[in-house]
């Protein structure tokens, strides 16, 4: 049987495809924000098709899900450098927002495949159960992943013009869009700082378990 190349599957070429459009964002978020928010938000967008493309096609790798992993992780992180320079007043929140977003998946990731999974979203059904609807329910994996991009992508639009007016006198497309994904975004934060907890017991679990096979 020859060898499959799994560079080339239809998850990875898409995952591929997320990359580019995400340079191109970073490119123009100095000086066109209009293109910038356009594609990184098809960047995100075409995070849904991957893991569908995935399973339709057969085609789930343990490289796929690292790599859709790190482009969410490596795409939020660079529009967040960002909105540290826009708003150097609250800089340390965004700083502590990347390393809260880096620091769970890592190790969420880690305790995951030590544990025997395959991926970051091989959740054990008797473990938390927030994380536990956060990665079955797609719904709300969907909701949750959205909202917390919309929230930054607004909050950067805004240093620009509130877009289009909606509520006459009080705001703009932008504005209403980031106070609607607030909650979402306060509640994306949350859930990492449960993965990290949740991550952080699931290590020293094994390592207690390995020290007392020692003993």
């Amino acid at each position: 049987m020859k060898q499959e190349n799994i560079f080339l599957f239809v998850p990875n070429l898409i995952g591929y495809a997320r990359i580019i459009f995400a340079c191109i964002a970073f490119y123009y978020m100095p000086t066109s924000p209009s293109l910038a928010s356009f594609f990184y938000l098809f960047s995100g967008f075409l995070d849904a098709f991957d893991g569908h493309a995935a399973r339709a096609l057969n085609q789930g790798t343990r490289f796929g899900a690292m790599l859709d992993m790190l482009t969410d992780r490596c795409t939020t992180m660079c529009l967040l450098v960002n909105l540290a320079m826009l708003y150097p007043e609250s800089a340390v929140w965004f700083q502590l927002s990347m390393s809260l977003d880096v620091a769970s998946h890592w190790l969420h990731l880690h305790s995951t495949v030590v544990k025997g999974g395959e991926s970051h979203k091989s959740i054990d059904l008797t473990g938390n159960r927030i994380l536990r609807v956060y990665y079955t329910s797609r719904p709300v994996l969907f909701i949750m992943c959205a909202g917390n991009e919309l929230f930054y992508c607004m909050l950067y639009l805004l240093c620009f013009g509130e877009g289009p007016e909606i509520l006459s006198g009080y705001a703009g497309l932008y504005r209403l869009i980031l106070w609607v994904c607030t909650p979402i975004a306060i509640t994306k934060s949350f859930i990492s700082l449960i993965h990290l907890v949740s991550a952080s017991c699931n290590m020293a679990a094994l390592d207690a378990s390995e020290r007392a096979k020692k003993m």
